[in-house]
């Protein structure tokens, strides 16, 4: 089985413009998202999934610069870059995040990678974790099969087109330790979470990559250090586009699932 870790990264950000490439006490925060993922047991490549905009040239660079693979294609249609990079790679299933959370979970992601190898899910996922520390896995049939039924182009937010336990094989685990805390912010959208990684990655000590449990304790002792982005929203996907999405599959549900049966059979 051949799995490829997929980081999707653009630069076209505007409430905080070029944001992953911003400096993290020394790296780019794209780059600490790949010595992270070079940490991940069981994946066969780390590709860096941007687009062919030539404003997102320097990611090739990055990219390149790391000793990792990229790959260019379509700007807005972020299910549709996956799929591409995974047929051109002929992967079987992909993990991956996107590129504005430089402190995902190393050791969850592998066992995202010791569940796909020992279930074989459609998608994996976690719960209750930080917002920016959970990864996922998807076999690429299913990935395919998301491009096939889906009617919205801007997928920069897919989870509502796949976690669909009615037409998929889903797995959801549940971390019980010290992340489960979906109460923190760990991602990167705004200046205030900005000054919070930055404070994160100048206050804590580490080697090549920083351990999240450090992080925690860290957070359990300086406890007004959560309160720099605390304030800061989550992006949720709009409304009417989720009503569009639900209205898609309640309709074209035994389409749907023929269009499944035979991306599943080649």
């Amino acid at each position: 089985m051949k799995i490829g870790f997929l980081i999707t990264a653009r630069l076209k950000s505007e409430r905080l413009p070029k944001k992953v490439i911003k400096d993290l006490n020394g790296k780019k925060v794209i780059e600490r998202i790949i010595d992270r993922a070079k940490e991940v047991d069981g994946i066969d490549k780390i590709i860096i999934c941007t687009s062919k905009n030539p404003q997102d040239s320097p990611l090739v660079d990055i990219a390149i610069k790391n000793n990792i693979n990229y790959f260019k294609g379509d700007e807005d249609d972020v299910l549709k870059r996956l799929c591409d990079a995974s047929i051109e790679n002929k992967f079987d299933y992909i993990t991956g995040i996107t590129a504005d959370n430089p402190l995902f979970s190393i050791r969850l992601t592998n066992k995202i990678i010791r569940t796909i190898n020992e279930k074989k899910p459609d998608f994996v996922y976690y719960e209750n974790l930080p917002i920016g520390v959970g990864t996922f896995g998807m076999s690429v049939k299913a990935l395919k099969t998301v491009i096939k039924i889906k009617n919205v182009i801007d997928t920069e937010i897919w989870g509502p087109l796949i976690k669909r336990p009615d037409i998929f094989n889903i797995v959801i685990l549940k971390e019980e330790g010290k992340l489960n805390r979906p109460d923190l912010r760990f991602t990167l959208d705004y200046k205030e979470d900005y000054d919070f990684l930055s404070h994160i990655y100048k206050n804590i000590k580490f080697d090549r990559v920083i351990r999240l449990y450090d992080v925690i304790e860290y957070l359990n002792d300086n406890p007004k250090v959560v309160e720099i982005n605390k304030n800061c929203i989550q992006r949720k996907i709009d409304s009417e586009i989720l009503d569009k999405i639900k209205t898609n599959f309640n309709k074209k549900y035994n389409e749907i699932i023929k269009i499944k049966d035979s991306i599943y059979k080649t």
